[in-house]
């Protein structure tokens, strides 16, 4: 017997002793019990023979007056008089016919199936013993009943702190006591997997454990055997047939060529990503996604339901008839959803019938055509922002080239237009800079019409040089958004200045913050904007749409989250906070305090803060506010640093008023932080911010959101 398994003197606490009169040793034994004091003792012999005798069609009369039995629960210190081993299971069988008929039942029986994992294990070992859909179960967990185990697993308080698998097959010996059962108390370890797989016909694999998970797979392919996995969120079945192809990779191939050193050298956050992938995130239950989101925070663990542990046995159960009986049973994967089954509910008085494939542009740099002009063009169009809308449009009339405000390509962040005209600021700042680098720099005029609310900017094309603009042509058409993980480190005196000059130098000033615990502040308040963002249904749908998946259509507009700079866990998370019914549980529930975490993390790993104002609060202090921004923004791209903008939903926000059309759940809470932000930065009644932007040292982003096409965006 295996070392990992109970031993044979600890069987008596789930192993149940079955004596027959006819064996000499058994009847000194039987006796040894009678004489305990505390032993109970119920005779069920005629009561069972009674009930046998009436049962119709019996295939051998001879089976009435099988010798019987006494049986011995040690736990409960009970001895109990049953019938033979045959008669026994005709008579506890017989009302499943003819949904498995006798003849199925025999062969079912010679079925050898462990079971690893007792939690939602336990009502699986249960369902195959109330079936009779094996002859022998080996039972593998390390764990003991806690009283939180009590809301799934059908067992009593009298059964916390016993190991779950010997509390399993406690209840298998109580309902069957001819059934084999083998315990393994140490779980799936090294030296134990070898010994709970070798020689099964079937494994149930129920493990939390992502090695165990592995470790299980890898034993039962090399011996080609099947595995069935269920988990509860939304019935999720899954088949891995390896008796039929033995070199079908392990779970399917989804965690890729994952294995157990790899798996070793993981974190418990670095296997998330793993763990989803074999959940099927985008498909979890919204409360299960959502809950997942609160692990760590509000919950200590993934909530689980006994009904759904029950769902799921019946599924696996089904799966073991299958696969007993030679019934096709494909490898693969299928959600069995009783609760999506039910909103598809018909009335019988009613009813008597009862992806493109085009991947975003991701160049280095933008290809700058020769001419003066059309590189001015192209490099408005290579302008940043809010959510890469590019809310522009151009025209161009003779020297004059005319940026127009595009309403259609806004959200309800673009509080009265405020970062729409931001973003012109910083298209009307690459254009400047293309035209010095050109010779054909002019002047430029912001908002030259006042019966056109949309002509937003005219610059002017001419003759002036500006060295200061044309050396920064290279760093504008290079510079992107960063938003990796950064490596705190001093930027130096100089380049602060530098990046302050620039700022000053396009009407706009520059308040830059190095101190962690500034940056702790400001993280905090961008933090819980962002869990807003979240929780509000509006705000939410519209920071979804914003983002492009690969492979997912055309993206020339919106984020291609590869610049997101997110790892695997966050990509992860971001699957499933992307679905509303997963944030709406979350609001109601007033969780998701997790959902500001990645915005505190990246700004605590910031080399520097910096927040662009402007004096005055109209579109055209904006509009400068915009360039000044990007200024700062090419001057830190020339210089190395990594840039991402920062959006808080109060960005453009100047009251109350506007906190409560962003987010009217939400008002007062934004509004405060809108105060919050302003007292961090010290400002005056009448300044505005036009961007927050964090520095960090970080590698280079490779990836950029494509852009319009140049055809598009022109008038």
């Amino acid at each position: 017997m295996d070392s990992a398994m109970v031993s044979a003197g600890n069987e008596a606490l789930w192993r149940a002793r079955v004596f027959d009169e006819r064996d000499a040793a058994d009847v000194a034994s039987l006796e040894a019990v009678r004489r305990q004091p505390d032993t109970l003792t119920l005779d069920h012999r005629a009561r069972f023979r009674d009930e046998l005798s009436g049962l119709r069609d019996l295939p051998d009369r001879r089976v009435v007056d099988e010798p019987c039995r006494w049986v011995y629960y040690p736990w409960r210190r009970e001895l109990v008089g049953i019938i033979g081993p045959q008669s026994f299971s005709l008579l506890r069988l017989d009302r499943n016919r003819n949904k498995i008929t006798r003849d199925e039942q025999a062969r079912l029986r010679r079925l050898r199936v462990g079971i690893v994992g007792l939690s939602v294990g336990n009502a699986i070992a249960q369902v195959l013993a109330l079936e009779g859909l094996c002859g022998e179960l080996r039972l593998a967990d390390f764990d003991s009943i806690d009283l939180s185990n009590l809301n799934r697993i059908p067992v009593g308080i009298t059964d916390v702190g016993v190991n779950k698998a010997v509390v399993a097959a406690r209840r298998v010996a109580e309902l069957d006591p001819y059934l084999p059962v083998s315990v393994f108390t140490a779980g799936v370890t090294e030296e134990s997997v070898d010994a709970i797989v070798d020689g099964l016909d079937l494994v149930v694999e129920e493990c939390d454990s992502l090695d165990a998970k592995l470790s299980v797979r890898r034993a039962a392919r090399g011996r080609g055997i099947p595995v069935i996995m269920e988990t509860t969120d939304r019935g999720l079945l899954d088949i891995e047939r390896f008796d039929l192809e033995p070199q079908r990779p392990l779970f399917h191939g989804l965690l890729g060529n994952v294995d157990a050193a790899t798996l070793a050298g993981l974190t418990a956050q670095e296997k998330i990503p793993h763990a989803l992938a074999l959940l099927s995130a985008a498909e979890l239950s919204a409360a299960m996604a959502a809950s997942l989101v609160e692990v760590g925070s509000t919950l200590s663990t993934w909530p689980q339901l006994g009904s759904e542990c029950f769902s799921g046995a019946s599924a696996v159960a089904t799966a073991v008839r299958r696969f007993g009986l030679g019934e096709s049973l494909p490898s693969g994967r299928i959600r069995i959803d009783s609760g999506a089954r039910l909103n598809c509910l018909r009335d019988p008085l009613i009813d008597e019938g009862g992806s493109g494939s085009d991947v975003p542009e991701t160049s280095a740099s933008p290809t700058m055509p020769a001419d003066g002009v059309e590189a001015v063009l192209e490099a408005i169009r290579w302008a940043p922002s809010g959510g890469n809308a590019q809310p522009w449009s151009v025209q161009v009339d003779g020297p004059v080239i005319h940026v127009h405000a595009d309403r259609d390509r806004t959200s309800l962040m673009d509080v009265e237009g405020r970062a729409t005209h931001v973003a012109i600021g910083a298209a009307v700042y690459n254009a400047k800079v293309a035209a010095a680098a050109h010779g054909i720099l002019g002047g430029t005029v912001l908002l030259p019409d006042p019966d056109s609310v949309d002509l937003v900017a005219s610059v002017k094309l001419g003759e002036d040089m500006n060295q200061i603009l044309a050396q920064r042509y290279p760093a504008m058409l290079e510079r992107r958004t960063n938003r990796g993980v950064g490596v705190p480190a001093p930027i130096g005196r100089d380049l602060e200045d530098a990046l302050r000059g620039a700022a000053h130098d396009e009407g706009g000033r520059l308040r830059l913050y190095t101190d962690p615990r500034d940056l702790g502040a400001f993280g905090d308040v961008v933090g819980a904007a962002d869990r807003i963002r979240y929780l509000t249904p509006m705000l939410h749908e519209q920071m979804i749409s914003e983002l492009r998946w690969p492979g997912s259509g055309t993206a020339s507009t919106g984020i291609d989250i590869r610049t997101l700079g997110l790892d695997d866990s966050e990509v992860a998370f971001l699957d499933v906070v992307r679905r509303s019914d997963v944030v709406s549980r979350l609001a109601r529930w007033g969780a998701g305090e997790v959902l500001g975490i990645s915005a505190r993390d990246r700004i605590a790993s910031s080399s520097a803060f910096g927040v662009v104002t402007v004096d005055g609060s109209r579109l055209d202090d904006y509009v400068r506010g915009g360039s000044a921004a990007e200024a700062v923004w090419v001057c830190a791209q020339e210089h190395g640093l990594g840039v991402q903008p920062m959006s808080p939903v109060f960005l453009y926000a100047r009251d109350g008023n506007d906190c409560a059309r962003l987010s009217d759940p939400f008002a007062s809470e934004l509004d405060a932080l809108r105060l919050r932000m302003r007292g961090l930065l010290d400002l005056d009644g009448e300044e505005s911010i036009a961007l927050v932007l964090r520095l960090s040292h970080c590698p280079p982003d490779t990836v950029r959101s494509a852009r319009l096409p140049a055809n598009s965006i022109r008038r």
